[in-house]
């Protein structure tokens, strides 16, 4: 992240969550209305939810302010995770489609954990 001005749309994990919550949109919105309305919204709000709470941690002033809701992020990874397995459990999901989201929600932990880590080194309060 360097030391220039950071702005959102820097934040890898930012970027990246946006890009792969309007993927699996793209996915759930082509399911049955059931599996849709059950599974599938679950699944679009924890995954809307990651890129959410890291902009919404990014608009606070604290640091401690700023670290909540990065957790509350990586948790709703772990959260879609969940999801996308049951998604492919009840064969909702295409096998490429699983394949490139669980690659995609894997990276995130640690994505986060290195914008807490920045976060935490860079601020003093």
């Amino acid at each position: 992240m360097g030391d220039e001005y950071l702005t959102l749309n820097k934040i890898n994990a930012y970027r990246l969550a946006f890009s792969l919550s309007n993927e699996v949109w793209d996915i759930v919105v082509k399911w049955d209305d059931f599996p849709r309305k059950t599974v599938g919204s679950q699944f679009v709000r924890a995954i809307d939810s990651i890129s959410a709470n890291i902009a919404e941690g990014f608009g606070r002033y604290g640091k401690k302010d700023k670290v909540f809701f990065y957790r509350i992020a990586r948790a709703s990874s772990y959260e879609s995770l969940d999801w996308l397995e049951k998604s492919k459990r009840r064969k909702l999901i295409e096998q490429k489609d699983y394949d490139r989201t669980f690659m995609a929600l894997s990276s995130f932990p640690k994505e986060i954990n290195s914008l807490i880590k920045y976060t935490n080194d860079r601020l003093k309060v």
